[in-house]
């Protein structure tokens, strides 16, 4: 028994099993970044009119304090752990409320990928009983005003605002906006995008 104690407590074997979790941690973390880094170098696009835009390089989300999501649960990282499909939006109007019943036929169509998605409406609209009624499993960010605002830029592509856009975001489970589609991009196109994604991804 002795024995067997003092190969648990070897110095050298605490440092293997040191290494392993290291890069256990180190192939999570860093896989994400190399696909989306691949998607571009291979110039990876699915095929039609319409496809995602690459945001390169991928940019990582400011962390904002104090953001609350429709419950008032504070949400300063809303990514962790999930692909997201996010849109922002100002007030969530007609415009939006069609997005958001597009997102939800996007994550359906993930089957058995669903739990490694979630969707993501970021407004400054207040009153959501309605939406969350209609789309109970939407995470919904929507408090303090200042943040919000602060949070909705750091999705503005260049010489475009997000709140106007009526894009729908791709953002991996580390943060980092990686995607962004046109509002005419078709729903067929996205859903391709997010299978190949999905398929090629070790993380979440």
């Amino acid at each position: 028994m002795q024995t067997e104690l003092s190969n648990q407590i070897n110095p050298d074997n605490l440092q293997r099993k040191g290494r392993i979790i290291f890069v256990l941690m180190a192939i999570f973390f860093v896989v994400p970044i190399v696909v989306v880094v691949m998607m571009y170098k291979l110039n990876w696009k699915p095929t039609g009119q319409s496809y995602g835009e690459l945001v390169m390089p991928p940019r990582l989300i400011e962390r904002v304090e104090t953001l609350k999501d429709s419950d008032g649960k504070e949400v300063s990282k809303f990514w962790v752990d999930k692909w997201n499909m996010v849109y922002v939006a100002d007030t969530c109007e007609q415009a939006c409320r069609e997005k958001l019943h597009i997102m939800r036929q996007l994550h359906v169509s993930l089957y058995k990928d669903m739990p490694r998605a979630q969707r993501v409406l970021i407004t400054n609209t207040q009153d959501v009983s309605k939406i969350k009624a209609d789309y109970p499993d939407l995470v919904i960010i929507n408090q303090p005003a200042d943040n919000i605002t602060k949070l909705g830029q750091q999705f503005d592509l260049e010489g475009e605002t997000a709140t106007q856009s009526n894009r729908l975001y791709l953002v991996d489970p580390l943060g980092h906006i990686m995607m962004s589609y046109l509002a005419t991009a078709p729903a067929a196109e996205i859903r391709k995008d997010l299978i190949r994604l999905l398929k090629y991804s070790w993380a979440a």
